[in-house]
């Protein structure tokens, strides 16, 4: 079964419930979410223009609905014990001081990339019709994507704490050594950039070798990343936090020490890096080096 192109022209009707309708009639094979997705883009009839307004909503919405959540929480006593840097709970006046500068950087910064993103991921043979690919495929791509994106997040932001990078780029984003869930994209316009690469130039990348990969696919990878991100500054562990399930996952716990030390425990997604590195903040990391080297010591004694 061939894809269906989103340059179908429909001559009638104008509103984009009534194309969904008319589409619907000749597209059986197609499910309600191919529908309404195929429908979007012969309604706007600029496939730019609907791939643009579709990746800005999507990210406004993914984080600032992500992120209010932890808000919620942070003004609820009863959650205050799961709090990992005791009673430091953002005020009102932080969070929305916080809020201002990601938006001023979503519009100054991303916006213009992600209007420029269409062109460039059909350069790249990313698919944007229907119907869409099976979960079972997007399931692995988006996991290769965590494990590129992880790797190039470790590199860049240790890069970052190198001294003149850090004095005048990566400090902005530890401004909050207790970071809270807005604070994910908190970050000066270069750094944004930097390890944004490797969110949005992995799946491109990927795209480029294989030629497989659909621009859902890149939406929903972005969200879980969005969420993840967004989790790993809220502040909070709790006893269903995923690394308790997942050990190699990093989570709050693993990110919050990064911003209370401002050194070590690199990575955004998974510990692997820092361990093979060397580079784990926190006690526990502190104990296993004070360990290993009372064992070296006790070699050389002998």
């Amino acid at each position: 079964m061939s894809a269906m192109s989103n340059s179908t022209i429909f001559t009638a009707p104008d509103t984009y419930i009534g194309i969904y309708n008319e589409l619907s009639k000749y597209n059986v094979h197609l499910n309600i979410f191919e529908r309404l997705w195929a429908s979007w883009y012969a309604y706007m009839q600029n496939d730019v223009l609907a791939t643009g307004i579709m990746s800005f909503v999507m990210h406004e919405t993914v984080y600032f609905g992500r992120s209010l959540p932890w808000i919620i929480i942070g003004r609820i006593p009863y959650f205050h014990k799961y709090k990992i840097q005791g009673q430091k709970i953002p005020t009102v006046a932080e969070q929305w001081a916080c809020a201002k500068l990601v938006l001023l950087s979503h519009f100054s910064v991303e916006l213009p990339q992600i209007w420029l993103f269409h062109p460039l991921a059909k350069a790249c043979g990313m698919d944007t019709g229907v119907p869409f690919p099976a979960w079972t495929t997007i399931a692995f791509q988006i996991a290769v994507f965590f494990v590129l994106e992880d790797a190039w997040h470790y590199w860049m932001h240790r890069a970052m704490h190198w001294g003149p990078l850090y004095k005048n780029i990566h400090k902005i984003h530890h401004q909050y050594s207790a970071p809270f869930g807005l604070a994910a994209e908190y970050a000066s316009p270069i750094e944004t950039m930097v390890l944004g690469f490797g969110t949005v130039f992995s799946p491109i990348i990927w795209a480029l070798v294989t030629g497989n990969l659909h621009i859902l696919t890149m939406y929903l990878w972005i969200t879980c990343r969005l969420f993840q991100a967004i989790d790993a500054h809220s502040g909070y562990e709790f006893p269903w936090s995923l690394h308790h399930f997942l050990p190699f996952w990093a989570g709050a716990e693993h990110h919050d020490v990064h911003h209370e030390k401002f050194v070590g425990n690199y990575a955004s997604s998974f510990r692997w890096w820092d361990y093979v590195m060397d580079t784990e903040s926190g006690p526990e990391a502190a104990k296993r080096r004070r360990e290993k080297k009372e064992k070296r010591e006790a070699k050389k004694a002998q």
